[in-house]
């Protein structure tokens, strides 16, 4: 899954827990990278919980938890928002897997030979 606001992609990291932020926002679960989350208060743009007002929720299994205080159920969200996930390249998760597929194969049909 990219940044929400950049379009990156989320990369393992090399020891520890990632930098990469989760939330939701517009009833989607999303993710914000490092470099997204310097410079502003990134957690404004999160839905937040009905019960709690916290940040911390968490999309599963088509319902939005929060982690704060348990509550199950629909996140307070402001009308101004929209998800946008942006690829730079202006692709898809599947065009990129399918590109990616093909390079693997084509490259190990060539060794065989």
């Amino acid at each position: 899954m990219p940044c929400y606001r950049c379009g990156s992609r989320q990369t393992d990291p090399a020891r520890g827990a990632s930098p990469w932020k989760r939330g939701v926002r517009g009833d989607a679960q999303i993710l914000v990278c490092p470099a997204c989350q310097e410079g502003r208060d990134w957690a404004a743009d999160l839905d937040r919980c009905a019960r709690c007002g916290s940040t911390m929720l968490v999309r599963i299994l088509g319902e939005t938890r929060c982690r704060a205080c348990g509550a199950i159920g629909i996140p307070v969200a402001r009308d101004d928002r929209a998800i946008t996930q942006r690829d730079s390249a202006g692709t898809d998760l599947s065009a990129e897997v399918a590109a990616a597929l093909d390079r693997l194969f084509a490259h190990r049909a060539g060794a065989d030979i």
